[in-house]
């Protein structure tokens, strides 16, 4: 380990969950690495709906993780812990954490970090990890979309909506994406969705049926929950997958259980953070051989909407709760 590290750091934290206005710069001291972690000094940090969440006090870090939020980050590596190569040193990376990310110097487990590719700013790379790591595992794996399917992704112009759309024209689906306005869908198209509907004029359910054929939707990516679930029952093909990533259009859903049976439909989902470091290694591995290779030849790359210095966390926090935003929001530390 290095032994010219700051003893202290400037990260953003809150004494009390509420607003964005909560969020406030604050002084830490700079963690050290335990064995198999390593220390990155921050150059960007992706801003995501949970650390929204979390701020409002619904998402509690899982145990042992930082109270700060963030849960991307891109930088290099200024410190090492007992059993990880020397030669990751001084290497540029991106990482998926469990928290921490907000701050000039962030922990990460040493097999949850991806190199950053030339030609890939490590702005872009702050905003892959959390969105593509949740993407792959629950569309691909969870869901098993498999090539030739139709994908129905929920807020196609989100950070989760424009990766998945993304990663599944990469990958031989057909994507159909709702989106609340006429401008967000004709961006959601512009990246290749198939077709985008404006949830707000126009029913999904019906739309995504008649592009269909009447056949419906092989796989449904939700972020809603709620009264969308049944709902999105409907735009089911048979033997279509439901997978949900996120409840907040609410936490419970009234469905008709018949309809599951008749046409053996699965329902899934997922969260990512307090899963064990070990899954997320695998997880990591797999997107290593799979999607990275995409990264590395610039055919992925992520949709970026505004860049805020590490200060303005609280204006970052208020545009993703606007809900203007397109792509990814990612907060310069460096």
């Amino acid at each position: 380990m290095s032994d010219v590290l700051p003893a202290t750091m400037t990260a953003i934290g809150y004494d009390t969950p509420g607003g964005p206005e909560v969020l406030r710069a604050t002084t830490l001291p700079v963690p050290r690495p335990d064995a198999g972690q390593v220390l990155v000094q921050v150059a960007f940090a992706g801003v995501n709906r949970p650390d929204v969440i979390q701020r409002q006090g619904f998402y509690p870090p899982p145990p042992g993780a930082s109270p700060v939020p963030g849960l991307e980050i891109a930088g290099t590596i200024a410190a090492l812990g007992e059993g990880v190569g020397p030669e990751l040193l001084g290497q540029e990376v991106c990482a998926l954490v469990t928290g921490g990310g907000y701050a000039e110097f962030c922990l990460a487990d040493a097999r949850h970090c991806l190199p950053v590719p030339e030609g890939l700013t490590l702005a872009e790379a702050a905003a892959l990890p959390e969105t593509l790591f949740t993407v792959w595992h629950n569309v691909f794996e969870r869901g098993y979309a498999g090539e030739g399917e139709t994908l129905l992704v929920h807020g196609g112009t989100s950070g989760i909506g424009t990766t998945a759309i993304l990663l599944g024209k990469a990958f031989g689906l057909t994507v159909v994406t709702t989106c609340g306005s006429d401008e967000k869908c004709a961006a959601a198209r512009d990246l290749g969705a198939d077709l985008a509907i404006n949830y707000r004029t126009q029913d999904f359910v019906e739309h995504t049926r008649a592009f269909t054929h009447g056949r419906g939707a092989d796989v449904v990516l939700d972020m809603v929950s709620g009264s969308y679930v049944a709902r999105n029952l409907e735009a089911l093909a048979e033997d279509g997958r439901h997978v949900t990533i996120a409840v907040l259009g609410g936490l419970t859903a009234e469905i008709n259980m018949a309809k599951v049976m008749a046409k053996r439909l699965v329902l899934t989902g997922s969260t990512l953070r307090a899963r064990p470091d070990a899954f997320k290694a695998l997880l990591a591995d797999e997107i290593a051989n799979q999607v990275w290779p995409l990264v590395e030849e610039g055919r992925l790359r992520p949709v970026m909407d505004r860049t805020f210095p590490l200060g303005e966390a609280p204006a970052a926090h208020a545009r993703m709760e606007a809900g203007a935003h397109i792509g990814k929001i990612v907060l310069a530390v460096a």
